[in-house]
């Protein structure tokens, strides 16, 4: 495992600079392009910005940006993505930052295995620093975390609180003793590695929560199963805090990621002495308080009777919780704050045309907000606002392939399943469209399961509709947001629900007068995948062409491939045992699929073994389907790679043509 701590030592210093934007216009190479700007945070001071740009392949750039005028872009850091890969970067300072950086390896006998350490760095690319221990993956397991900043401690000039794993033979001699292991928290000193250990280790120890002024006042331990290299988590967290000024760990109470169960704490407010989180109440989740001083005085703060309420709104250096959002047809915000409501207020009305808006970042005195705001048919923009001058300037695109580009509108509908219930959906038509009839159409259900989509823009159905095609992506019962009512017992054990309502949609299409049933088709990623091949399982008839992006193809398998990883019972639980496992499995019923399937995947993905769509395709080949398999060495499941997105968008596009015969 020490082989990673090399691979993740080879940082460029320096990033490319920046390049000009082609000139010609390539639908494929314009929509798959990765944005050519995100991430982007302000410093402290309010007076810089960083931000990541993509470079060739997965690689990635960090540069920083004075906002005096006439400043350019400095590089800092940049990661190649052969195999490290640059991820989240935010400041410490206001000439620091920190960055996490990331990879997948294969292991001989493991197999893929994700790896992430977070490194500092100095906005002009000096004095990079690696923050996660040097042999963090080697003994403890092998899960390759590298820690986490869990306070940016904003009052200090570059030290943050971080958990971080230890090992035994790391910690001889010190106060923890020299079988210390587990996850604790340590205050580093970013640019001299300086450390002072806050919260010893301990095995079962899987997150810290701290108030944001230094002190930790939550911990998690993972409910475990089995022993020593065996050893798999229930999904179960037990969560215990403290009280004002007291090291004492008390009881708070237990959550259940797989059932969704009990109080999942995410935010504490210091001056208040509570912490906000996230618990179930008629079966949608609902944001509640609970109080820290010894009482556990619960407050329900805001519900939904349709949806779940999922997000926290934070602004400042601090994380300060001023408002909750939830997703119906569109996500709506919920502001506490009387301040920050009037202030969002103002700047939607400055900025109608791009109604999904959120503040990212705020310089710590809160004068200077970094502000995101795009549409369904609008990327998104960065802009600057200056609260005492009340100026609001523009400032970077989120996607400069697509500037000047018309997209296409997302319309909200919902359609009949076959049992009647009515499912949501979003319906997108051809830029300039406004009344399809007979058009060539895809269904697109989403990834997951345990997932669902939003209002907003999506580059994967924008390309399709630019190409002339409806795009149809439906809200199918097994989807996440609506409740455990319509959740079901997710999309694996309620396969036979969650397809239904997927071919739903393909009938609604069709007795719409909307698609041509001869052009019909059905694309999915990840779980969508799956859906799209179960579904051509279903129904061998209604959908003239198949494509499936790293689909999970067997369930057995799919439940398999962890059974060397800690997740290996969650995982278990999830999918469940009985005949659903293989009545449910695409590659064990490939057989009753009647139409040429285009599967693609890339050999380094760890959720979805490229195993998956090889045996489907050898599988489909044995009896006598139509099936072809494009793959790519090095990238994972998300396929973070312009050039192949490109590819994959530019030889789907031409598949479901000839399926359709156009």
């Amino acid at each position: 495992m020490r082989k990673i701590l090399a691979l993740l030592a080879v940082l460029y210093t320096c990033a490319p600079a920046l390049g000009d934007e082609p000139t010609s216009f390539d639908a494929p190479v314009a929509f798959g392009a990765r944005p050519s700007v995100s991430g982007m945070t302000l410093s402290p001071d309010g007076k810089s910005v960083a931000y990541r740009r993509p470079i060739e392949g997965q690689g990635s750039a960090l540069y920083t940006l004075s906002l005096a005028e006439g400043a350019k872009p400095k590089a800092a850091l940049a990661a190649n993505g052969k195999p490290e890969r640059l991820g989240r970067c935010f400041w410490v300072a206001n000439d620091r930052l920190a960055c996490h950086i990331y990879a997948n390896l294969k292991d001989p006998t493991f197999g893929i295995m994700t790896f992430d350490r977070l490194v500092a760095v100095n906005a002009d690319g000096t004095n990079v620093r690696l923050l996660s221990k040097q042999d963090t993956g080697h003994n403890y397991g092998i899960s390759g975390y590298g820690g986490s900043i869990i306070d940016p401690l904003p009052s200090e000039d570059g030290a943050v609180l971080m958990a971080r794993p230890y090992v035994p033979e790391v910690r001889q001699g010190s106060r923890f003793g020299s079988e210390a292991q587990g996850i604790g928290v340590d205050r580093i000193d970013t640019r001299t590695l300086n450390v002072s250990h806050i919260e010893p280790p301990r095995p079962d120890a899987s997150e810290y929560l701290s108030d944001k002024r230094g002190t930790v006042r939550i911990m998690g331990l993972e409910q475990l199963v089995g022993a020593s290299t065996t050893t798999q988590v229930r999904g179960v967290t037990d969560f215990l805090y403290r009280t004002p000024g007291s090291q004492d760990w008390h009881k708070m109470g237990e959550y259940n990621s797989l059932e969704r169960t009990g109080f999942n704490p995410h935010a504490i407010d210091a001056e208040r002495n509570l912490v906000y989180g996230f618990k179930k109440t008629d079966g949608r989740l609902a944001l509640y308080t609970v109080s820290l001083d010894g009482t556990l005085t619960e407050q329900l703060v805001y519900a939904n009777p349709d949806v779940d309420v999922d997000e926290l709104v934070t602004i400042g250096r601090q994380q300060r919780v001023v408002g909750v959002s939830y997703a119906t047809d569109k996500r709506h915000v919920v502001y506490f704050d009387p301040e920050i409501k009037q202030l969002l207020a103002a700047l939607a009305r400055a900025i109608p045309q791009q109604p999904l808006l959120e503040v990212v970042d705020s310089s710590l005195d809160g004068n200077t907000l970094l502000i995101f705001a795009g549409s369904d048919s609008d990327p998104g923009v960065y802009y600057l606002f200056d609260r005492k001058a009340r100026r609001l300037e523009t400032f970077l695109v989120a996607r400069a392939e697509l500037e000047g580009v018309k997209l296409a509108s997302v319309k909200s509908i919902s359609y009949p399943a076959a049992d009647g219930a009515m499912v949501p959906a979003y319906l997108t038509l051809p830029p300039g469209v406004t009344s399809a009839k007979g058009l060539p159409a895809i269904v697109l259900p989403h990834g997951g399961p345990s997932a669902r989509d939003e209002w907003g823009f999506d580059w994967l159905s924008q390309f399709y509709a630019s190409r002339g095609f409806v795009v149809l992506q439906p809200e199918f019962r097994g989807s996440s947001g609506y409740g455990d009512a319509w959740f079901k017992q997710n999309g694996f054990q309620s396969w036979r629900i969650a397809i239904g309502d997927v071919l739903a949609a393909g009938h609604w299409l069709i007795d719409q007068g909307i698609a041509d049933p001869q052009k019909l088709g059905i694309l999915g990623w990840s779980y969508g995948g799956y859906a799209a091949l179960q579904s051509a399982v279903v129904e061998p008839g209604l959908f003239k062409a198949v494509v499936a992006i790293a689909p999970v193809t067997d369930l057995a398998a799919a439940k398999e491939e962890w059974r060397r990883w800690s997740g290996y019972y969650y995982v278990s639980q999830m999918i469940g045992d009985g005949p659903h496992v293989r009545e449910g499995s695409p590659l064990q019923n490939a057989e009753k699929i009647k139409t040429p399937v285009l599967l693609f995947h890339a050999t380094m993905d760890r959720n979805v073994s490229i195993e998956q769509s090889k045996s489907m395709a050898e599988r489909m080949k044995a009896v006598g389907g139509r099936c072809e398999l494009v793959s790519w060495d090095d990238l994972d499941h998300y396929l973070d790679d312009s050039s192949a997105r490109a590819l994959m968008l530019r030889k789907s596009e031409a598949f479901l043509r000839q399926g359709f015969g156009m």
